[in-house]
């Protein structure tokens, strides 16, 4: 087979940022200089290319309008390239994997994100093995040309994960992430070992009718509101009765437990009643919704709230935003207790 052809695209963030020996400051790099970085990169039997935000921006930055523009770069350039790799920012990467792996469901290639506890510069940095192995993994295909990996997914520290499963736990680590209700879809050491029966598998009709009606539209009107003893409720049930909030994700305890408190309830009808959905999920990290099993949580579901299963925070806002406003979504009930790019389990 000819050699892989690979789009490297740079958002920003802590990866791709070199010291100024001047002033020690540290700015981001120019990929023209990314061989003179990474000299490694010459070794691989690969095609790169390189391609940047016109401003790069810090990962805290991050909002719709870079997902939609993440988005047009990988769709205008899907036919090009046998793969992709997007160099971002590690505080909010879940949240742009998850928002990836819904915008493009179908996209049928490897789109692979990575980033750095540790600028590229930095001689310890972690950056040139995500960077060389994040490579590796979206020119991987089989024999038949086919690329192995067809899904939004994140390489960190010798894991690769499913893109909507992952939560940043760490800000010290290098092993920055985990997939606490979800096992790697590989795991690298002196070779890369996929878990085929893990990895995501696109009917090529669906892909096709997927791309041609691709949606962009995201309504971030959302509030995502955590629980904790003691709280007053009151400044919830205000903004609900003023038709501030299109969607309410419940941050529960347990398997989706919540006080029975006057104003609470109130809110969760109000909202209800005006067809705006309220989705459940857990405080923690690991397990799921289970509104059935403690009164505590039946009264929700008796309420009509929508159970967020095993999602993770970052995976349930974003496939909110997307459902929100999505033209073709008849009942969001179904589509937010369904899986649609593999981010919760049935």
């Amino acid at each position: 087979m000819p050699e892989a052809k690979i789009l490297l695209i740079y958002t920003g963030g802590t990866i791709g940022m070199v010291r100024n020996p001047d002033n020690q400051s540290l700015s981001a790099f120019n990929f023209d200089a990314l061989l003179k970085q990474i000299p490694d990169l010459a070794l691989l039997e690969v095609n790169i290319e390189t391609t940047s935000f016109p401003n790069p921006v810090d990962s805290a930055n991050i909002g719709p309008s870079h997902w939609i523009m993440l988005a047009k770069i990988l769709l205008d350039n899907r036919d090009a390239y046998d793969g992709f790799v997007i160099l971002h920012g590690t505080d909010t990467m879940a949240y742009t994997s998850s928002t990836l792996s819904f915008i493009l469901r179908g996209f049928n290639k490897p789109i692979i994100l990575t980033g750095a506890q540790l600028p590229i510069g930095i001689l310890r940095s972690d950056a040139r093995e995500n960077i060389i192995t994040s490579i590796e993994i979206a020119a991987g295909r089989f024999p038949n040309g086919e690329p192995i990996v067809k899904e939004v997914a994140v390489y960190f520290e010798f894991n690769l994960y499913r893109g909507n499963r992952i939560h940043k736990h760490s800000s010290e680590q290098f092993s920055a992430f985990i997939s606490p209700n979800f096992p790697p879809l590989a795991e690298i050491g002196v070779d890369v070992q996929f878990h085929h029966d893990r990895l995501l598998s696109v009917d090529e009709t669906l892909s096709k009718s997927l791309l041609q009606n691709i949606h962009t539209n995201l309504n971030s009107n959302i509030i995502a509101y955590t629980l904790f003893p003691g709280q007053s409720h009151r400044m919830l049930r205000s903004l609900v009765d003023q038709g501030e909030v299109d969607g309410l994700l419940l941050v529960s305890y347990g398997t989706g437990n919540a006080p029975r408190d006057p104003e609470l309830e109130l809110a969760i009808e109000s909202m209800i009643k005006a067809s705006r959905p309220v989705v459940n999920i857990s405080q923690c990290h690991a397990g799921r919704i289970r509104q059935d099993l403690y009164e505590a949580g039946r009264w929700l579901q008796q309420l009509g709230v929508i159970s967020g299963k095993d999602l993770t925070r970052e995976a349930a806002i974003t496939k909110m935003m997307y459902l929100l406003d999505h033209p073709e979504v008849e009942a969001f009930r179904h589509w937010m207790e369904s899986p649609i790019a593999g981010e919760l389990s049935i």
